[in-house]
């Protein structure tokens, strides 16, 4: 039976897990360019994985410079089916408190950047259905793992992704705490997008590491107060990864796995045979 791979994209930290084991690191080419670094392979809980850096080893890679198209068409190309996306968040709102890991069922789009964020165009026109940008089947997934770990977690909220490099002003973070959006962040939509277009289920778990900068009685976000509430949560999230991993579907069978099935708008006798050329991984078995 054809193996289904499981794509992890987070920090450096997270392939550090015990179990994961014949890592190997893979250098993947993509008619977008390169992702944020080489990819590792390796098997853990009995399943194939590749994790991905986003920031690349060393973190030395902007939010801005992020190179979604890239970084999910290298995990398409390596037979990726489902990604757990761990990443840093800021909380918008009081109950999710630093070290809290937020599940996201929705984002808010706060970038200016939705060309890169989209494999098609350059001839041949797709429009996915995003009403329900996260995979819901892998968010329970995650929810029920981290509830067996122990973690405290929020299954469900907004996360709004502003482009950085910079913090939110507090005139913004107000703005964005009055709308009732949740968490805040610099780097999943563009990812959330690019996989549905790959048909690949996708999951963020959020790390809450600050209050932004609306809450006046908070010390403002630094660096320092991520990096520092990171490292004391990473140990909740390589235990929630190690536990989903052997409970992910051995097989594809949600609608994320589908979304391309009509998307696409243009004849197939008008596709640019460049553009189809660069393609054909997502969407040959259309044809």
């Amino acid at each position: 039976m054809k193996s289904y791979r499981i794509g992890i994209i987070g920090g450096s930290g997270l392939y550090n897990i015990d179990g994961f084991n014949s890592q190997k690191w893979v250098k993947v080419q993509t008619p977008f360019g390169k992702p944020s670094d080489d990819l590792l392979t390796g098997l853990l809980g009995g399943r194939e994985v590749v994790f991905l850096p986003r920031h690349g080893r060393g973190h030395r890679i902007l939010p801005s410079e992020l190179n979604h198209r890239a970084n999910i068409f290298a995990m398409k190309k390596l037979g990726v089916s489902w990604i757990i996306s761990v990443s840093a968040v800021g909380s918008l709102q009081e109950q999710y408190k630093p070290r809290d890991i937020v599940l996201p069922d929705q984002f808010f789009d706060r970038t200016k950047r939705s060309t890169e964020h989209t494999f098609f165009g350059r001839g041949i026109v797709a429009h996915i259905a995003f009403a329900e940008p996260v995979c819901g089947e892998l968010r329970a997934c995650l929810h029920q793992s981290a509830m067996r770990v122990g973690a405290k977690v929020h299954n469900g909220g907004t996360y709004v992704n502003m482009e950085g490099p910079a913090f939110s002003t507090r005139a913004e973070s107000l703005a964005n705490h009055r709308s009732g959006f949740d968490v805040i962040g610099m780097t999943n939509l563009g990812e959330a997008k690019c996989a549905r277009e790959a048909e690949i289920a996708y999951a963020t778990m959020a790390m809450v590491t600050d209050y932004d900068c609306w809450k006046s009685d908070e010390a403002h976000v630094t660096v320092e107060m991520v990096v520092e509430n990171l490292r004391s949560n990473a140990e909740n999230a390589r235990q929630i990864v190690m536990d989903a991993i052997p409970n992910i579907p051995a097989v594809p069978g949600c609608s994320c796995h589908r979304a391309l099935a009509t998307a696409i708008m243009t004849d197939r006798n008008h596709w640019p045979a460049r553009a189809k050329s660069q393609l054909n991984l997502l969407f040959k078995k259309y044809l």
